[in-house]
């Protein structure tokens, strides 16, 4: 299936040429000797550690560690980061009572987006025989079109050399707030995809798997009781308010909630096979990224198709990846109709767009669905995850341990896989 959508890149490139150039221009003038490796080392070494530390954004706690950090890194009077309001969040080294001085000059900077320099001449100083200051370059921050910071630089020398300093430490930090940003735009795209995929969770679902369960209170109170326990299970995890991430065993868990009450509903109509390699079970994967693919296949596969069908879910190692698949024998479609529906997101059949661009988001470009079908002869949708996914932290990962693991049942005529079971390993 074609149509993956791309993600902007945050050029970190950028970054790594600051870092070099910052480094030229504290080695300029030195003496062509060890000295130059010294001070290149030290600027990496130094800068390096900015990223972690502007990740989660820009505050307090983290001005005071990098106004620290640069002001070992550029060897000057004085190094201050404000607000984009031009609020002083951190200032480190001498010279701190002439900040009442600057902050006219921050307000042009922020106002006019553009570089302000200040000669220590055109200033009060009521230390003017011992006061070291004798420049004062004052950078905005912006990102997406919006101060979102200013760097001030305290220097003891004029010219240009503490400007370029200025201009080169900006820009690294500029990059750094502007990664900050796309991961927060990422994190709370994600958001607002899992509440859109938790709201296409159909009603009809909701009120035929009640309507099913209250249908066997009285023939069948212990299948009406496993069922009801299956159905809150299942709600319980969709909509859950932590995490962006689970791992595949508790996803596949989930799902295999949902066919237990899809079986118990269809009688004899719909088959279950799950095949979950144990070796992937830990691989993690986006919150309810394979539950839309199974209700699909349930909806649109078998429901469908006179006499029924069967929907196998498969998990398998494939190296350095996790191979899955959802495939019915239902009635299928026309490929030539895939391009139609990737962009639907209307109840009538949820759109693989929005997984695609998940997949993409989450794993890069490479990664994809892959669709096979023709009419008539059901659906078979392929993804491939890889097992370490770079950029996920403990925290955006939310197990499902308060919803305790229920043996997978035999129901009628439903073949069911317990949850695992072992596979041949590819390759």
């Amino acid at each position: 299936m074609s149509g993956l959508l791309t993600t902007q890149v945050i050029p970190w490139g950028v970054a790594v040429v600051a870092v070099v150039v910052l480094a030229v221009v504290l080695i300029k003038n030195r003496k062509p000797s060890g000295a130059i490796d010294d001070a290149v080392l030290e600027a990496v070494y130094l800068m390096s550690k900015a990223p972690l530390e502007l990740r989660e954004g820009l505050d307090q706690a983290v001005a005071d560690k990098v106004t620290t950090r640069l002001l070992q890194l550029l060897k000057c009077i004085a190094v201050g980061i404000t607000d984009g309001e031009g609020t002083l969040l951190s200032w480190d080294g001498e010279a701190n009572d002439h900040y009442v001085d600057l902050v006219d000059t921050i307000g042009t900077a922020i106002r006019k987006h553009r570089r302000e320099v200040v000669s220590h001449d055109k200033m009060p100083c009521n230390h003017r025989g011992t006061c070291r200051m004798r420049t004062a370059v004052i950078v905005p921050l912006i990102v997406e079109g919006k101060t979102d910071a200013v760097l001030i630089v305290v220097g003891r020398t004029r010219g240009k050399r503490i400007v370029h300093m200025a201009d080169a430490v900006a820009r690294f930090v500029g990059t750094q707030l502007e990664a900050a940003r796309l991961e927060e735009t990422k994190h709370q795209l994600h958001q607002a995809e899992i509440k859109a995929l938790r709201a296409q969770i159909s009603p009809h679902f909701v009120y035929n798997a009640l309507n099913t369960i209250s249908s066997l209170i009285r023939t069948d109170p212990e299948e009406a009781r496993e069922l009801l326990q299956d159905f809150a299970d299942f709600t319980r995890y969709c909509f859950r308010t932590e995490g962006t991430f689970t791992t595949l065993s508790d996803e596949l868990r989930n799902i295999d909630r949902y066919l237990t009450i899809e079986s118990a509903r269809y009688g004899g109509r719909l088959n279950v096979r799950l095949k979950i390699a144990p070796e992937v079970q830990s691989v993690v994967v986006p919150f309810l990224l394979i539950q839309p693919l199974v209700e699909n296949a349930v909806k649109h596969g078998i429901a469908n198709k006179p006499g029924g069908g069967t929907v196998t879910v498969t998990a398998q190692d494939y190296g350095t990846e996790a191979e899955i698949s959802v495939e019915d024998d239902g009635v299928g479609m026309d490929p030539e109709l895939l391009d139609g529906m990737r962009d639907s997101r209307s109840s009538a059949h949820i759109g693989l767009t929005g997984i695609n661009r998940r997949m993409s988001q989450v794993f890069g470009n490479k990664y994809s669905l892959m669709v096979e079908t023709a009419p008539g002869a059901g659906m078979k949708v392929t993804m491939r995850v890889p097992k370490f996914v770079r950029g996920v932290r403990p925290d955006m990962l939310k197990f499902a341990a308060d919803v305790p693991a229920q043996p997978a049942r035999r129901n009628g005529s439903t073949a069911r896989s317990a949850l695992p079971t072992s596979t041949p390993k590819a390759g």
